[in-house]
């Protein structure tokens, strides 16, 4: 199976766009101020701030632990607003083989929204999808916005949140849509220790406005999720599912699981999109949920001996 891939998160802010660039582009050496508990140190190893082909060696905290990363400055955008990072050296390079960061702001809306994408290639499929590395990125961005007094207060922060995950599989994409579409019911049998049941409380398999209840395993807990189908796109192989009641309903206001496939490249790419709002800020972002969804796919494409064990 592929070992490539990538991880988005959004987080809606209030504060000044340009403030918030300026300071990963040209003041980066800042952010130890703001977030002293997260970020320790940021060195230039050479060139200038805020110019392309820059290197940066940065001092941080990962899961309790004090790591290292130098990264070169590979691109800056200034009408989108983002900065990638291509990791040269450091801790994360021993797990993965390629390990990019970009941090874009989109100020189409009422409020603007600070994209962290990580781009990645494990070196084996033991490696776990660097969430961890994810909410560091997101909490970052959170304390920049506090420090600078940019909101009144932590309640008026944007409770709004996004997820996706890609997993490449070499297996026919149509295979998966079609499970998830007409046969989630399948699904149970497949991977038992995650998905107990799924049953139909009302409308047909596969359709628009039919409503499905999703009995789960989360974090080794019993959770149970009634949803229904908001849209099937049979052009981009995608269904929507909405939650209507259920454990999930119990910390976040609105919840949505889109899973999607891309059959137009070589291997076929599997998305997994979560949309939520949270009903306060102590609710954490549902990665765990997310791992759960990964998981979903890899079982199903082993037990289809699609691709070799």
């Amino acid at each position: 199976m592929g070992l490539s891939g990538r991880l988005i998160s959004q987080i809606s802010i209030k504060a000044d766009v340009d403030l918030l660039h300026e300071l990963f582009t040209n003041k980066l050496h800042r952010i130890p101020d703001i977030c002293p508990g997260k970020v320790k140190k940021l060195d230039l190893q050479s060139g200038q701030w805020g110019t392309v082909g820059s290197v940066i060696c940065w001092q941080y905290i990962h899961d309790g632990k004090k790591k290292s990363a130098k990264a070169i400055i590979e691109a800056i955008d200034e009408k989108k607003k983002s900065i990638t990072f291509n990791l040269l050296e450091g801790d994360l390079m021993e797990a993965y083989n390629t390990f990019k960061f970009i941090v874009a702001i989109d100020t189409n809306g009422e409020d603007n929204l600070v994209t962290w994408t990580l781009e990645y290639e494990k070196k084996t499929q033991d490696v776990s999808e660097p969430h961890a590395v994810m909410n560091l990125g997101l909490s970052v961005t959170k304390e920049i916005e506090r420090c600078h007094l940019l909101l009144p207060s932590e309640k008026e922060m944007g409770l709004s949140g996004k997820l996706v995950s890609q997993i490449s599989i070499k297996s026919d994409g149509n295979v998966f849509h079609e499970l998830f579409r007409y046969k989630p019911h399948h699904i149970s049998d497949i991977c038992p220790e995650k998905v107990q049941r799924v049953d139909l409380l009302s409308g047909q398999w596969g359709t628009v406005g039919s409503v499905v209840c999703w009995y789960f395993n989360l974090d080794g807990e019993k959770k149970i999720s009634k949803e229904v189908i908001e849209a099937i796109d049979e052009t981009k192989k995608s269904i929507t599912f909405t939650v209507l009641e259920g454990d999930l309903k119990q910390w976040y206001n609105t919840f949505k699981f889109i899973v999607q496939v891309d059959t137009n490249c070589e291997h076929h790419l599997v998305t997994w999109t979560l949309e939520y709002e949270k009903k306060t800020q102590d609710v954490p972002d549902p990665h765990i949920l997310m791992n759960l969804s990964i998981g979903l796919i890899k079982e199903i494409e082993r037990h289809h001996l699609l691709v070799p064990n």
